[in-house]
This record gives structure tokens, C-alpha cells and sequence, in this order.
């Protein structure tokens, strides 16, 4: 056993995270590294201040105010005529105390709640307040509390890559799609083959036609062009013989 198992075993494991770190665990391994000071857990108050203190052979220090204030146990209770059935207290629960659904009343069981006060918060119409635990409810302990969170987190943890992998499921067919795949068969091959070969010969038949035409253009330009010039030539001719006879 690690010196930071040993001083987890001390914490009430309420995972309230006043301490200032996520969890019980995070803060004993910075209490081992000496990263955190040993009264930073209201929870634990006094008492578990002095047993950290005798396990690491330190001084007992007062509670740090800034973390809190010792106090008899709290429990959360819902007000059920206000609750509005929005799960957003389910996933801060460390320990899963609270059950609901959907549009559904929610309700906390006490006997379970280690009074973290982490459910507040969430709540978008202040329908949970936190009360004194009731004479016959016993708080729970830190083992219970221990497992019950980190069956919390796996099935967190569990809920978090199934829904990454249904999403890049989803992209992956958007994509197949968006962009389906080329034609790869023989048959689909041969239909190319015979497209650009009716592309070629209609491009050619086009330049023989355009060929023909030039051509055709070219002799009526030159069976043209004689007769033209005569003409000239003969007009000349007959203007030059007036004026001498003149």
C-alpha cells in the first residue's frame, strides 16, 4: 500500500471536492507529494485532520477557513412539487444518491447521500436545499462511498466513448454519402472505354466536315478572283483609250 492509499483510507470520501481537488484520491496523492496541507477537508473536520496528522508525523492544524467550516452531516432533499424532472443533478452525484428520469420527479435517497453539496448548483430552478441527516439515517461509509463513486465514474467513462464512437459512426456513413465510391467493375470499365471512344470519332468527323467546308470556301475564293481582276483590268483599258482620243 502506497502512502497516498494509506491516507485515502482516512478521508470520508464524500468527493466533495472542497478540498479544492476533484476527488478524495487527487487530494491524498497531493497531501503524499506535499503539494497540500492536511486541513483542507471540512467533511472529515477535526477529527480526520488529527489522524493524517498522526500518520505523517505532522502538526495539527486548524481547518483551513477557506475551504469550509465543520458542521453536523448534511443531507440533500428535492422538493418535489418544484422539480421539473431535468436530470441535471444526476451526472454532479458522485455516488448516484439521486433517481429520476426525464420530465420525471426526482427524489434523493438518504441513506446514500454523502451531502456534497455538488447537485445545488445545477439546478436551474433551486428545488434541492440541504438539511441536517435525520436521526435514523446513519451517514454512509467511506468504503461504501469509494465504490459507489468509482462505479460512477466507470459508467461515466463507459457512457463518454460510446458516444464518441456512435458520432464518428454517424460521419463516416455522412461521408460514404456525400462521396460514393468510383466504379470499379469490368463492365463499368468497358462503358467508359466505349464513351470515349464515340468522343474521339465524333471529334474527328467534326474536323473532317470543317476540313471540307475550308476547303470548299478556299476554290469558290479562287474561281472568284479572275474574273475580278478582268473586269478591273478591262475598265482600265477602255478609261485610257477615252482620254487619248480626247
Amino acid at each position: 500500500m502506497t502512502l497516498a492509499d494509506e491516507i485515502d483510507a482516512l478521508l470520508p470520501q464524500t468527493q466533495c471536492t472542497r478540498c479544492g481537488y476533484d476527488g478524495c484520491r487527487p487530494y491524498s496523492e497531493a497531501i503524499a507529494s506535499d503539494d497540500a496541507q492536511i486541513n483542507q477537508c471540512p467533511p472529515g473536520g477535526s477529527a480526520t485532520i488529527a489522524a493524517l496528522a498522526d500518520l505523517l508525523r505532522r502538526p495539527v492544524l486548524p481547518l483551513n477557513p477557506d475551504n469550509g467550516v465543520e458542521g453536523a452531516a448534511l443531507v440533500a432533499v428535492i422538493d418535489e412539487t418544484r422539480c421539473i424532472g431535468c436530470v441535471k443533478c444526476l451526472p454532479p452525484c458522485p455516488v448516484d444518491a439521486i433517481i429520476g428520469a426525464r420530465k420525471q420527479t426526482h427524489t434523493v435517497i438518504e441513506a446514500l447521500c454523502t451531502g456534497c453539496e455538488l447537485c445545488i448548483a445545477p439546478c436551474p430552478v433551486d428545488c434541492i436545499s440541504m438539511v441536517p441527516r435525520s436521526d435514523n439515517s446513519r451517514d454512509p461509509t467511506p468504503d461504501m462511498n469509494r465504490a459507489r463513486y468509482h462505479a460512477h465514474t466507470t459508467r461515466l467513462a463507459r457512457r463518454t466513448e460510446e458516444q464518441a464512437a456512435l458520432l464518428a459512426a454517424r460521419k463516416q456513413a455522412a461521408r460514404s454519402v456525400a462521396m460514393p465510391s468510383l466504379p470499379t467493375s469490368a463492365a463499368a470499365t468497358s462503358t467508359a472505354a466505349a464513351a470515349t471512344s464515340a468522343a474521339a470519332a465524333t471529334s474527328t468527323a467534326a474536323a473532317t466536315s470543317a476540313a471540307a467546308a475550308t476547303s470548299a470556301a478556299a476554290a469558290a475564293a479562287a474561281a472568284t478572283a479572275p474574273a475580278s481582276v478582268s473586269a478591273f483590268t478591262s475598265a482600265v483599258a477602255n478609261r485610257a483609250a477615252s482620254e487619248k482620243t480626247t
